[in-house]
């Protein structure tokens, strides 16, 4: 069973939701293993015609978890951080890469997958959570919507296939002024730059992201 990640069907749709809101729905190791389960499934089950990602409680997704990284990421559940599965140096550095490796094989799943994949965002998606949305094929915005890029703030260079779709979406000269000078996007704002598919109000979001 999973603990932040919840998956339900409607009809043919598979909706993956990322529910961590105590953490601003960013992803710890167990998070980003579970949305890539979720993800995995619905992409690869023939019954599912398309699959809406989204965020609960008016957030998308904040990226990984820089708060579980600094404090050394140990959850005791994880058998595979243990010694006998195999050797794991606990730094910042390697807690860091085992989210981002379950993450961006979430992220080369959705590319792969042979049907749509949208990104419903409500509230803000920044860092990895920017990069997640993007990666898909539609994305969806809330009018509260808002969209970071944000790694500058951490010091990070950014991850999460960000730098390979950001200058395909925007274009260079854009791309590096998202990159380097770091706007906060509205959800507007956004749809004119060509990163956001629809604007629709807070309050029949949901709904008419199962529409589309």
């Amino acid at each position: 069973s999973m603990t932040h990640i919840r998956m339900e069907r409607q009809g043919a749709v598979g909706v993956i939701t990322i529910d961590r809101p105590a953490r601003f729905n960013s992803l710890d190791v167990e998070t980003a293993q579970d949305l890539r389960k979720a993800g995995l499934q619905y992409c690869r089950d023939p019954e599912v015609r398309a699959v809406v990602l989204r965020g609960s409680n008016g957030l998308f997704c904040s990226g990984a978890d820089l708060k579980y990284i600094r404090a050394g990421g140990e959850r005791p559940d994880l058998g595979y951080l243990s010694p006998q599965a195999r050797e794991v140096p606990m730094g910042y550095g390697e807690v860091f890469k085992q989210i981002l490796e379950y993450l961006h094989s979430t992220i080369s799943e959705i590319r792969r997958a042979p049907k749509p994949v949208i990104a419903a965002v409500d509230g803000v998606a920044a860092a990895g959570g920017f990069g997640l949305a993007m990666c898909c094929d539609l994305v969806v915005a809330s009018s509260r919507a808002a969209f970071e890029w944000a790694y500058g703030k951490t010091a990070l260079t950014g991850a999460e296939s960000s730098t390979f779709f950001l200058p395909r979406l925007l274009g260079l000269r854009r791309a590096m002024e998202m990159v380097l000078l770091n706007p906060r996007l509205d959800a507007e704002t956004a749809r004119q730059a060509g990163l956001v598919t629809a604007v629709f109000p807070v309050d029949t979001f949901d709904a008419k992201a199962l529409e589309l």
